[in-house]
């Protein structure tokens, strides 16, 4: 993967994302180096290879969502802000509506 140089908005917004993503793989990797910790070499094949592979791919599943999640947090601030507080009167209601059938989008995914 290169290395794509960014803005010092993008910087931040990365570290960001990167935090969260850390924090949603730590527990599972944690889970998964005491499962390796807890079988001799000889196990380590066979039903504890799959539990492995298992695990690696939920740790990656978590760690995606929770990036998604993050992006799609900050789409919705950014909306807030501008399109429904910075709204005309008249508009308000329909922004608010528009915002909430997106954050419902956002937990049905979850």
């Amino acid at each position: 993967m290169t290395d794509t140089p960014l803005t010092p908005d993008q910087e931040a917004e990365a570290e960001r994302l990167y935090q969260a993503l850390r924090r949603a793989a730590d527990q599972d990797l944690r889970g998964l180096a005491r499962l390796l910790a807890a079988k001799p070499d000889g196990q380590l094949l066979g039903a504890t290879e799959f539990e492995v592979r298992d695990r690696a791919h939920r740790i990656g599943a978590a760690a995606i969502q929770a990036a998604l999640d993050k992006v799609a947090l900050g789409l919705l601030d950014g909306h807030a802000h501008t399109c429904v507080v910075g709204a005309r009167t008249e508009e308000k209601e329909e922004r608010t509506a528009e915002m909430m059938a997106a954050v419902g989008r956002l937990l049905r995914r979850g």
